[in-house]
């Protein structure tokens, strides 16, 4: 079973980088979910999917995965892109596209 090493990304509701910093070290699921045909809810049996640990760095958690002899995949954070536009950029002359009120 491989191990999956990454840095969650923000959720949709924040719009700051609180709680990003941190690695997340899950397993991949082992076997597909099943429907439970009493209530209809969903079930698996494995129980390492329950299983999240949190380092504070990457290399934290590649050393717990070598040091464990857990086969791990490390997954490299996109670093958003950030445009700074001021709204004085609205009025200008050279402005592509007309302005209109």
């Amino acid at each position: 079973m491989t191990a999956r090493i990454y840095r969650p990304a923000r959720t949709a509701m924040q719009s700051g980088t609180a709680k990003t910093e941190r690695w997340l070290l899950e397993y991949e699921p082992e076997s597909a979910r099943q429907i439970e045909p009493l209530m209809g809810w969903t079930s698996s049996s494995d129980m390492k999917s329950q299983l999240k640990l949190w380092f504070d760095s990457e290399a934290e958690a590649v050393a717990y995965a070598t040091r464990n002899g857990i086969p791990y995949r490390v997954e490299q954070p996109h670093e958003p892109v950030r445009r700074s536009i001021s709204y004085s950029d609205n009025f200008k002359f050279s402005r592509i596209g007309q302005w209109t009120h």
